[in-house]
């Protein structure tokens, strides 16, 4: 049996050149004449080659006279399945997402290798070439050390439609807390994922971002960050006690791009193998299922046990997560913001506010609060309406109408706190 290494140099081109022209007829990339011409061969004894590639393999294209096939070999028939299921439904799948499916779904079990090369060689996939070389940073040891969120803008649904992806992903383990496809990445868009992380992870230590408008002020396009004048993100991020680390470079965000890599290479073909084309079902897909199985599949053990985050009570993080703006109230004791007019309702502790600085909060569903100091002074509606206001005129509403009597008689109430019969009754007694 002749080893592959006594072939030479020219041998072997000629061997992997036929072996790719082969595989591409295979997948129906381009008919079997059109193959023989492409090897310069007949199409009789294109069929020879064929035959012989189909009972003995890729070594069979060096040695015409080997008398018993390769134990490795894959059948013909599985590497036409191979390419069929590829052409056919995971057409837009990455080579690793495949290689993952055809095990999970399809119990074929083929080496990583095997199946890129089969793809590439049938021209399926493109090769891709090695980039610069960069040395990666190391991890933080510990889960809540370092946090990196981002957007990605991308055609999620395989179509005209552009929506963001945001992540929220830990440093020391690559596990997705968060992630959420809205129509455009923003202040409230952020705030939410980072609230919502916080509510169930607890305080991180830091955040790690690219230099957005909404996580930082920047006086020169290109320049360094002014870490002086926070933007509504940083304040909030502040008042819980993480510290903001902004990034100068893709490369420096090297973990989340490459993490967005591996989201654009398989969310879409996911959302389309579940027949999901909505907005709403898309975020339900992610929070009930994918999120999951995204950190089965890559997240890492941490170099050290135990976590680096702190809980924290959530009663403030309503106000906290939230666009806030100071306001002097008005003379009739109102306040305006975002085109509306807010009344504030009269306060046991001070004859009026006229004159004060307040807060006005406006939270993530639209809502808004006043607050002055520790006080809060009223909660309202997305339209400015009074929410305290509005209750008590629904509850006065909905109460029972006290009973009449014919000839304008009514029937004496006793006092509610009274068990006893009253000191007139008695004496008429």
């Amino acid at each position: 049996m002749q080893s592959m290494d006594s072939y030479s140099k020219a041998a072997m081109e000629r061997a992997m050149k036929v072996q790719e022209v082969i595989l591409r007829a295979m997948a129906k990339k381009i008919t079997w004449w059109q193959a023989a011409e492409i090897l310069g061969t007949s199409d009789r004894h294109l069929r020879r080659i064929r035959e012989r590639y189909e009972r003995f393999g890729y070594e069979s294209l060096f040695d015409r006279r080997r008398s018993h096939p390769s134990p490795r070999r894959v059948p013909f028939a599985q590497v036409e399945k191979v390419l069929a299921l590829y052409r056919e439904k995971y057409f837009d799948l990455n080579i690793r997402h495949f290689h993952e499916k055809l095990r999970a779904q399809h119990d074929i079990d083929l080496s990583y290798t095997w199946v890129k090369t089969v793809l590439q060689g049938a021209r399926l996939v493109a090769r891709r070439q090695r980039g610069v070389h960069r040395k990666r940073r190391p991890r933080r040891p510990l889960p809540g050390m370092l946090l990196h969120i981002d957007g990605s803008r991308h055609q999620w649904f395989q179509d005209e439609r552009w929506y963001d992806l945001i992540v929220i992903l830990d440093d020391a383990t690559s596990e997705i807390y968060y992630a959420q496809l809205t129509e455009e990445e923003s202040t409230v868009t952020v705030m939410a994922g980072l609230k919502e992380v916080i509510e169930h992870k607890g305080v991180f230590c830091a955040l790690y971002s690219d230099r957005g408008s909404h996580f930082w002020l920047t006086p020169k396009a290109g320049g360094k960050i002014d870490g002086h004048r926070l933007t509504q993100v940083g304040r909030a991020l502040r008042e819980v006690g993480v510290q903001m680390i902004p990034a100068y470079s893709p490369q420096a965000r090297g973990r989340s791009e490459r993490n967005f890599g591996t989201w654009q290479g398989r969310l879409p073909q996911e959302l389309r193998l579940h027949g999901i084309r909505s907005l709403e079902a898309a975020n339900g897909f992610l929070r009930e299922h994918y999120i999951a199985e995204f950190n089965g599949r890559f997240q890492v053990p941490a170099a050290q046990r135990g976590s680096a985050f702190v809980r924290r009570s959530s009663k403030d993080l309503d106000l906290i997560f939230a666009l806030q703006f100071q306001r002097t109230v008005n003379r009739n004791n109102t306040v305006s913001v975002q085109n509306l007019r807010l009344q504030i309702e009269a306060v046991r502790w001070r004859s009026t506010l006229a004159g004060c600085t307040v807060t006005v909060h406006q939270h993530l569903d639209g809502t808004f609060t006043i607050t002055y100091g520790p006080q809060r002074l009223g909660h309202y509606s997305a339209e400015g309406v009074s929410l305290a206001r509005k209750a008590m005129e629904k509850t006065q509403s909905g109460k029972v109408q006290k009973p009449t009597f014919p000839l304008g008689l009514e029937i004496p109430q006793t006092p509610r706190d009274s068990h006893f019969p009253t000191a007139s009754a008695t004496a008429g007694d």
